[in-house]
C-alpha cells in the first residue's frame, strides 16, 4: 500500500475553478471520505487522482511518485465505480481474473488470487455465475473483487453503494468496513451519504464548493464542525440552528430563546463564555443537534448544563428504536430525538432535557464558528 499527498490542486474548465487548491495528505492504510453535495467537486477530484481527468496546477503523488502525467495503469490504482462496470458476457471468475490475464500472470497465479479474493469476500459460491444472475449487492462485491485482485497501492471508491437498496447499503458498509481492517488498505471514497461518511472513514473531507471545508475524524466533524454548512451537512437528522440574541443573565452569558409566549435563557457552558462576550447584544446561530434536547430518562445524575423546559409537542414521528418530535423555538421549528415511551402527542406539553455541553455557535454573516 503506500501514502497519497494532493498539493494545492486546482481543476479549471474554461474560465470555471471547480477545484480551488486541494490540500490533503492520505497516510498509508488510511481511510479516506470525500463527502459533499452534488457539483462540489469530490468526484472530479477522484477522477484526477485515478488519472481519469487533467490537473489544472498542483501536484498528486501516490507512495511519493507524483502522478500528474502518468496514464491510470501505470498510477498503481483500483477503482470500484457506481454502475459496477462488470462483463456481461463472463462468469464472476473471468469477471475477476481479466486484469490479471491482460498483464499476463501466469493462469496458476490467476487461480489462486481469484480464490483468495473470493474467500476474502465470501463469495466463493458465485464464481461460475454470470452478472445477470447476481443481486446488486453481489455485483458490487464481484467489483470490488476485481479490485482487489490487483493489490494496488491505492483503492479509488467512486459512489459505490448509491445504487444499492438500503438494507443492502447498510450490509455493504459493513463488508467495506471488515475488508479494509483486514486488508489495512489505504483507500478514498467518495460519497454524498453523510452515513457512509461517519461509519466508515478514519477521517473526512467535507466539502463545498471545490473547497475543503473540514478535514477531521468522524467524530470530530460532527461534535466541532468548522462552520454552518458542515454542521447541517453531517447529521442525520441536521442540527438544529436558531438565531437568537447573546444576553447576559445573573453574571452569565448565553442566548435569549422563546417558546409560545414564553421568553428564557439557555446558559452557555463555561468554556464558552469568553468567546461569546464579543457578541453581547448581537445576533448568533445556536446550534444543537436533536439528541440533545430528549426526555429525562435519557439523562442520568446531576449535570449542570442539563436543563428542564416544558415545551409544546408540534410532529411525532415514530423510527422505532427512538421517536423524533417537532418543537418551536423563537418561531423556528426544532426536532429532538425522544425515548418511544416518552408519552409524546400533538398538540400536548412535553418535559424536555436540553444538554447545552456540546451547543455551538456560528456568525450569522460568515456563517464560521464562533464558539
Amino acid at each position: 500500500m503506500a501514502d497519497l499527498s494532493i498539493r494545492n490542486v486546482i481543476k479549471r474548465y474554461g474560465s470555471v475553478e471547480v477545484l480551488k487548491g486541494i490540500d490533503i495528505e492520505v497516510k498509508d492504510g488510511e481511510f479516506l471520505i470525500l463527502v459533499g453535495p452534488s457539483g462540489c467537486g469530490k468526484s472530479t477530484l477522484l477522477n484526477m487522482i485515478a488519472g481519469l481527468d487533467t490537473i489544472s496546477s498542483g501536484e498528486i503523488a501516490i507512495g511519493r511518485r507524483i502522478v500528474n502525467d502518468l496514464s491510470p495503469k501505470d498510477r498503481d490504482i483500483a477503482m470500484v465505480f457506481q454502475s459496477y462496470a462488470l462483463y456481461p458476457n463472463m462468469s464472476v471468475r473471468n469477471n475477476i481474473s481479466f486484469g490479471l490475464k491482460i498483464r499476463k500472470v501466469a493462469k496458476e497465479k490467476q487461480d489462486e488470487i481469484v480464490t483468495r479474493v473470493a474467500k476474502t469476500l465470501q463469495m466463493e459460491h458465485l464464481l461460475d455465475r454470470m452478472p445477470s444472475q447476481l443481486s446488486g449487492g453481489q455485483r458490487q462485491r464481484v467489483a470490488m473483487g476485481r479490485a482487489l485482485a490487483r493489490d494496488p497501492a491505492l483503492f479509488l471508491f467512486d459512489e459505490p453503494l448509491s445504487n444499492l437498496d438500503a438494507k443492502l447499503r447498510v450490509e455493504m458498509r459493513t463488508e467495506i468496513k471488515l475488508l479494509h481492517e483486514r486488508l489495512k488498505a489505504t483507500i478514498v471514497y467518495v460519497t454524498h451519504d453523510q452515513i457512509e461518511a461517519m461509519t466508515l472513514g478514519d477521517r473526512i473531507a467535507v466539502m463545498k464548493d471545490g473547497v475543503v471545508r473540514q478535514l477531521a475524524s468522524p467524530q470530530e466533524v460532527y461534535d466541532n464542525p468548522a462552520d454552518l454548512f458542515v454542521a447541517g451537512f453531517i447529521g442525520s437528522p441536521s442540527m438544529n440552528f436558531i438565531r437568537c440574541p447573546v444576553v447576559e443573565q445573573a453574571g452569565r452569558l448565553g442566548v435569549q430563546l422563546k417558546e409560545g409566549s414564553e421568553t428564557f435563557a439557555f446558559p452557555a457552558p463555561a468554556p464558552l463564555q469568553e468567546p461569546l462576550r464579543a457578541r453581547l447584544g448581537q445576533e448568533v446561530i445556536m446550534g444543537i443537534r436533536p439528541e440533545q434536547i430528549t426526555d429525562k430518562t435519557a439523562f442520568s445524575g446531576d449535570n449542570p448544563n442539563v436543563l428542564n423546559r416544558v415545551a409544546k409537542v408540534e410532529v411525532v414521528q415514530p423510527t422505532g428504536p427512538d421517536t423524533l418530535i417537532l418543537i418551536h423555538l423563537n418561531d423556528v421549528p426544532v426536532t429532538c430525538r425522544v425515548h418511544p415511551e416518552a408519552s409524546a402527542r400533538p398538540g400536548l406539553p412535553l418535559a424536555l432535557m436540553f444538554d447545552l455541553s456540546k451547543l455551538v455557535f456560528f456568525d450569522p454573516t460568515t456563517e464560521k464558528r464562533i464558539a
